[in-house]
């Protein structure tokens, strides 16, 4: 066997799993358009079904630890949370979960998109309204005040969502609502280059600007994607001592361009790695992050010095991702005081044969395939390759019954979302032919 800390997946979506290969060409903001159509009308039951699924998907190939942004409409309820926490729980998993909330719909937050709706198109879009940002903070406190899990498995941190899908003030009062119970603070920003554009629009100034401006960076704070970060962007990340959530494939998958490990680095920003969510990425494989993440930094420059190493991918997806979710220190190492979190793969699987070197082949070669066992908290919650925490088969038939329950229920916003997806994509990818300059560091050129 060879022996390495479970991988820790530094960004992810549970209600994404029961969505998983339902879209083929979707950019960032077709996946938006179509959230109510592939995330609503869930139950208690299939919210919390659905995490179950990621949990059990994460553990069989490696992964021990998640830092997961579930999402509830109109706004995050503590009921709903338990239900995706217990989900970890019974798997044996450990996590952070951030409920995604915003007070503006995406057709709000996009400038001029609104507009270019029909009437018909805006009155059902006016339906999708998101609840007062004083009803999430305040569903996000009673949360946060009575959480009944063992935080030292499963805890809570808080996320709004996307920057320009929140007002000022909701952003003002998530900063202090972490502040106020001592937890992480989580956004995606910088995602697509929409987003940047929307950003410069709306603000005068970058996103992380602008969050810097309402107090939001922090060691406490975490960039999902920061595709299209600059300099600046990573220099003011950098000095707060903030992290960014790598995430490729889901940053190829929506089309959205190459995360710059090797600038975030240099900029001293701590980098976990991360999937994002099955419903754009379609699977939650830590092992192809990490392939993903290196092969990306070689696809984007032809100086080889400026590769990011496999060693550096490899800590990443556990020291760096730990560090995203408060456990630094705690999680992502194999040493003395740390929690035993360990993965056990088979060196007689042909992924090792033969042994060459086990860090570039951890990174480059490993899939998944030769994941025997899995130990989390000194438990071993998978077996010769089968989780003991739960009955996969069973799950399997209430994921079956639960797609089919929610292709009836989600049938209208289905359509709703093929009226409307030709509109958003004409709009948004103008939006994205603007020209956009980003300046990065290259090793002081």
């Amino acid at each position: 066997m060879l022996l390495h800390p479970g991988l820790i997946n530094a960004h992810t979506h549970a209600h994404g799993n029961l969505a998983k290969g339902m879209g083929d060409r979707w950019t960032l903001e077709l996946l938006l358009t179509a959230g109510p159509w592939i995330g609503g009308g869930r139950s208690l039951d299939e919210k919390h079904l659905s995490a179950k699924l990621g949990a059990v998907e994460m553990v069989l190939k490696g992964c021990t630890a998640c830092y997961d942004l579930p999402f509830e409409w109109p706004a995050p309820t503590p009921e709903g949370l338990e239900a995706v926490g217990r989900a970890y729980a019974e798997v044996g998993m450990r996590a952070v979960l951030a409920p995604m909330v915003a007070d503006r719909t995406f057709f709000e937050a996009i400038p001029g998109l609104m507009d270019a709706l029909t009437p018909a198109m805006q009155t059902d879009v006016e339906k999708l309204r998101l609840a007062p940002w004083a009803t999430s903070v305040a569903n996000m406190r009673t949360a946060l005040r009575g959480w009944t899990l063992e935080r030292d498995q499963v805890g809570l941190a808080v996320a709004p969502t996307i920057p320009h899908h929140c007002s000022d003030d909701f952003i003002r009062a998530c900063v202090e609502l972490a502040k106020e119970h001592g937890v992480g603070l989580h956004s995606h920003v910088a995602e697509s280059k929409v987003q940047a554009i929307v950003g410069r629009t709306r603000y005068g100034k970058t996103l992380t600007a602008h969050l810097d401006d309402l107090g939001a960076l922090g060691p406490h704070f975490t960039v999902a994607h920061g595709v299209w970060l600059d300099a600046d962007d990573m220099t003011r990340l950098g000095d707060h001592g903030a992290s960014v959530a790598h995430n490729p494939g889901s940053n190829m998958r929506l089309g959205n361009g190459l995360g710059d490990m090797r600038a975030m680095l240099d900029h001293k920003v701590n980098v976990g790695l991360g999937t994002d969510g099955a419903n754009c990425s379609d699977n939650l494989n830590m092992y192809e992050a990490m392939r993903l993440a290196s092969f990306v930094s070689k696809a984007q420059r032809p100086d080889c010095e400026r590769w990011v190493t496999t060693e550096e991918v490899a800590v990443a997806a556990t020291e760096g991702s730990a560090r995203t979710l408060g456990l630094g220190g705690r999680i992502g190492r194999l040493a003395a005081g740390y929690k035993a979190d360990i993965v056990f793969l088979d060196l007689g699987h042909v992924n090792w044969i033969p042994l060459n070197d086990p860090t570039n082949q951890l990174v480059h070669t490993e899939d998944g395939g030769a994941v025997r066992h899995v130990m989390i908290g000194g438990r071993m919650v998978v077996k010769d390759r089968r989780v003991t925490t739960v009955d996969v088969a069973a799950l399997a038939r209430e994921a079956d019954i639960a797609r089919q329950r929610l292709a009836r229920v989600n049938a209208p916003t289905k359509e709703l979302y093929e009226r409307l997806a030709p509109v958003v994509g004409r709009f948004c990818s103008g939006l994205a032919h603007v020209p956009y300059h980003i300046t990065r560091y290259v090793g002081g050129v």
